[in-house]
């Protein structure tokens, strides 16, 4: 078993693509008014989704292939089928167990199957919560300024818990749906939109990271205009066997 500290947490957080099989959970948004309310959800990598209410309803049922990449050479441009990340050789691990440097081979997909935006990616696989970007240079620099990590409970599981604060060089997977929305990323996802920009920002924001599988179950604002606005996300199951019947259009019997 690892032990919490702000470079295992990053760790953590860089390694859910080979922690997990498959995903039974479901997930609310307390306090964000765009989302459409709590699901459940299946999930099986590296290609598998369903998702549904809370009361059974069929919202998607889906496999989704890998994406296609563009490579431009000399000779011009072909494309080639990306791999998935999930299902590529294992990076070398630390010995804790954990990822130290994630592969950056530009033909390997990390997106897990997307239900609505790239914020359910990134719960699923909180990479940019480890790794940022340097505007300056575009070297990696960390992504956050992480207090002290606490060993807690979430949902019955083992969880780490951090309070953080986003460097500038925080890079969301998604400019416009980040785990942890910041000024300075608006200001990037925003340019010449000052309207898209809020009033006061989050102060800092309390994340959990599931210890099993790497998932962020948790985050919550501290400060700001929406105390406590973020995601809370309950595995139910890991690496149960998932029927291919289940990631069909139709109701489950």
């Amino acid at each position: 078993m690892p032990t919490p500290s702000p470079d295992s947490f990053a760790a953590l957080a860089r390694s859910s693509p080979w922690r997990w099989s498959t995903l039974r959970f479901t997930v609310r948004w307390p306090g964000d008014p765009w989302t459409n309310g709590a699901v459940r959800a299946w999930l099986r990598r590296p290609d598998s989704l369903r998702v549904e209410s809370l009361d059974g309803a069929l919202l998607r049922a889906e496999r989704t292939p890998p994406p296609t990449v563009g490579i431009l050479g000399l000779g011009g441009g072909t494309t080639r089928q990306a791999r998935w990340a999930s299902q590529a050789v294992r990076p070398p691990l630390r010995p804790d167990g954990l990822v130290a440097e994630r592969p950056s081979d530009p033909l390997l997909t990390y997106d897990d199957p997307m239900h609505d935006s790239y914020h359910w990616v990134a719960m699923l696989d909180p990479a940019e919560l480890a790794d940022g970007v340097d505007r300056r240079d575009r070297s990696w620099a960390p992504a956050l300024r992480t207090g002290t990590v606490t060993a807690v409970e979430h949902a019955g599981r083992a969880a780490w818990e951090a309070v953080v604060v986003p460097e500038d060089t925080y890079e969301p997977r998604c400019g416009c749906c980040p785990l942890l929305r910041t000024r300075a990323v608006d200001l990037l996802e925003f340019e010449g939109r000052p309207e898209a920009l809020l009033e006061a920002y989050p102060d800092a924001f309390r994340v959990r990271l599931d210890v099993q599988t790497g998932v962020c179950v948790l985050t919550q604002e501290i400060g700001g205009l929406r105390p406590g606005k973020g995601h809370d996300l309950r595995i139910e199951a890991v690496d149960e066997p998932m029927d291919d019947a289940l990631f069909t259009q139709r109701r489950r019997t």
